[in-house]
């Protein structure tokens, strides 16, 4: 039997602030991620508005258009999680660090305990009314420093691509948007979720925060082997005990060629990579089997489930079996 709309929880509200000059790209990207999210019923898991400082009515955007926003700044005391993309004409906080008085009284209606995303430069509005004091947080590369200068309690982060401080997350410049919306609907409804919106969108499922979010380097030759054959590879043998000299076979290269090209193209290296694909293996299965925590360990190529605790305590900061708990009740 159905349930009524009334005895049915509330979707979580997300409220995207939409600032004079806000980048259309990243202005979209809540929509687009948590507009995808939807339980193993197909009901929508979150409600997606955007309200800009004023009344409601025309927002400039750094494009030739301008966009009609629906909600004024009233949206924002609903909001269960309030989301700032980024903006290039943030006048007086870009250049002095502090708000303007319309952007604090629209920040002022937030309620306390309401979660905070910033994409890019949004983390300026944040940092500007004093929620980042002491706290990590990132930015786009290309203003770290200015950010930096600019509030020097802010414990900056340049080189990664988003920051889960729990109730404040940041994130760099505009596709790491698309990661940490994917992540945060990860940390509320689990990886099947998340993998389901990622594929829907056709994008990554998983770039984890810590990866350098740019790293200076020339284009690889186009001629030179890449590694995806050994990932591949890695991929569908990964309940096995896998040796870089393994990968570095399928790809008929020497260890240390094939770790320099793999860092090179991946960001990572091939032990982080590996690692991180049998954190995701196992979150699937913990989601969507029945296989006890031993048989999960196994199959995701722990070897032992003391292994597997370790390693989802490290990048979950949750034990195997509380992960289950949550989130096979959730979907």
């Amino acid at each position: 039997m159905t349930a009524s709309p009334a005895s049915r929880p509330a979707r979580h509200r997300v409220v995207v602030l939409a600032l004079d000059g806000v980048i259309p790209f990243e202005l979209g990207i809540p929509q687009r991620i948590f507009g995808r999210a939807r339980s193993a019923s197909g009901e929508d898991l979150y409600e997606v508005v955007t309200c800009g400082v004023r009344a409601a009515g025309p927002v400039r955007t750094d494009a030739d258009f301008s966009i009609l926003v629906e909600h004024g700044p009233e949206a924002l005391a609903a909001a269960d999680t309030v989301l700032i993309p980024a903006s290039y004409a943030l006048g007086p906080m870009h250049e002095e660090g502090r708000l303007t008085p319309d952007l604090a009284a629209a920040l002022a209606r937030i309620r306390p305990g309401t979660r905070l995303v910033s994409i890019c430069t949004g983390s300026w509005v944040l940092a500007a009314a004093g929620l980042l004091d002491g706290r990590p947080a990132t930015t786009h590369w290309a203003h770290a420093d200015e950010f930096q200068r600019m509030f020097p309690t802010v414990r900056v982060d340049p080189d990664v691509l988003f920051i889960d401080d729990g109730d404040i997350l940041t994130s760099a410049g505009v596709a790491t948007g698309i990661d940490l919306c994917l992540h945060i609907v990860r940390r509320d409804h689990g990886a099947a979720v998340a993998n389901d919106v990622a594929r829907r969108t056709v994008v990554p499922p998983h770039r984890d925060g810590g990866q350098a979010q740019y790293i200076e380097r020339p284009v690889p030759e186009p001629q030179l082997a890449t590694t995806v054959a050994a990932r591949a590879w890695a991929l569908a043998h990964l309940h096995e005990p896998i040796q870089l000299r393994d990968m570095a076979e399928q790809e008929a290269m020497s260890v240390r060629t094939f770790t320099r090209r793999f860092r090179e193209e991946a960001g990572v290296s091939p032990g982080q990579w590996l690692t991180r694909q049998r954190v995701e293996r196992a979150r699937h299965l913990l989601e969507s089997s029945s296989l006890s925590i031993d048989q999960v360990a196994a199959e995701s190529g722990f070897g032992t489930a003391q292994s597997m605790r370790q390693h989802l305590q490290s990048a979950l900061g949750v034990t195997p079996t509380t992960y289950r708990r949550t989130f096979r009740s959730t979907t």
